[in-house]
């Protein structure tokens, strides 16, 4: 099955400082920010489900496979723990993009598919940093060649998702709907996903969307998390099924969406013993 990226996808994000507003899920005045057109070259596709590396390292430790080789358990909640007082910034807001549709899929949100697999782990705090339970947290992010997943038959809103524009047309991924899905927080305000390290596509630099629902469903925040330039480096060029895209083309201080001061939307990240990732973040709202 091979999967072919989207391509100049070009983000203009408007950024707000409100992390809480009315239930709107995907609505217009959330997604306009995100603009372009599906142009360009596709040929430098891969097939990430099979691979002759897969169950091996890189020469930098780094796994390649898929959830199903994870070995390390989560960590526990220790990797949150914030120095002094509560110092954690109010998450901000920014666009939902045109490529979100709510999908219930739930820990392990890969479907099968290889990359380098992942522990995304996010906590969730108010703004005295008590954890929030029994909140939704909903993810989504593209695969290894930059591609969103667009299967939305089984979805309970998919008002403005928008197909051709966020799978570039390409049917297996109209087929399916890899790297979405939702928890609910526990009693510590953590969620626990599997899933695998999101490729770039032109005008973003890499992300993972996240969108956090009160229990009552009146309120929501809608933002997304990135990775440093230099791990997207390192895997976009010594990870093979990422090294056929290359270098994304475009660093954090360049993509639209995120503001110069990056900090409250950087992941956290570290390489696990059995060579998978692990990355989290504290997500703190209103």
């Amino acid at each position: 099955m091979s999967i072919s990226r989207r391509n100049l996808i070009k983000t203009i994000g408007a950024l707000s400082l409100v992390p809480v507003g009315p239930l709107g899920c995907g609505s217009k005045d959330e997604t306009d920010d995100e603009t372009g057109t599906v142009s360009g070259d596709t040929s430098d596709s891969i097939d990430t489900s099979t691979s002759d590396d897969l169950g091996t390292l890189t020469a930098d430790g780094w796994l390649i496979g898929g959830t199903a080789l994870i070995t390390t358990s989560y960590p526990d909640s220790s990797i949150f723990d914030t120095t002094g007082d509560c110092s954690v910034s109010l998450t901000e807001s920014t666009t939902a993009g045109p490529c979100y549709f709510q999908d219930s899929t739930g820990e392990d949100i890969s479907e099968g598919f290889t990359g380098l697999p992942m522990l995304l782990c996010l906590k969730l705090i108010d703004s005295n940093c008590e954890a929030l339970a029994n909140h939704t947290v909903e993810v989504w992010h593209s695969d290894a060649n930059g591609v969103y997943s667009g299967d939305t038959s089984q979805s309970g809103d998919a008002n403005d998702f928008s197909l051709g524009f966020c799978t570039g047309g390409d049917e297996p991924a109209t087929q399916s709907s890899w790297y979405r899905g939702q928890l609910e927080t526990d009693a510590e305000g953590r969620v626990n996903f599997k899933s695998c390290f999101p490729g770039w596509y032109p005008g973003r630099t890499i992300h993972i969307h996240f969108a956090v629902s009160d229990p009552n469903g009146s309120s929501r925040v809608i933002s997304q998390l990135c990775f440093t330039d230099e791990l997207a480096k390192q895997i976009c060029t010594t990870h093979p099924l990422y090294t056929h895209r290359g270098e994304q083309d475009t660093p954090i201080a360049i993509d639209g969406v995120f503001p110069s001061n990056t900090e409250s939307f950087l992941l956290k990240t570290e390489q696990n013993s059995d060579g998978t990732l692990l990355a989290y973040h504290t997500i703190q709202v209103t």
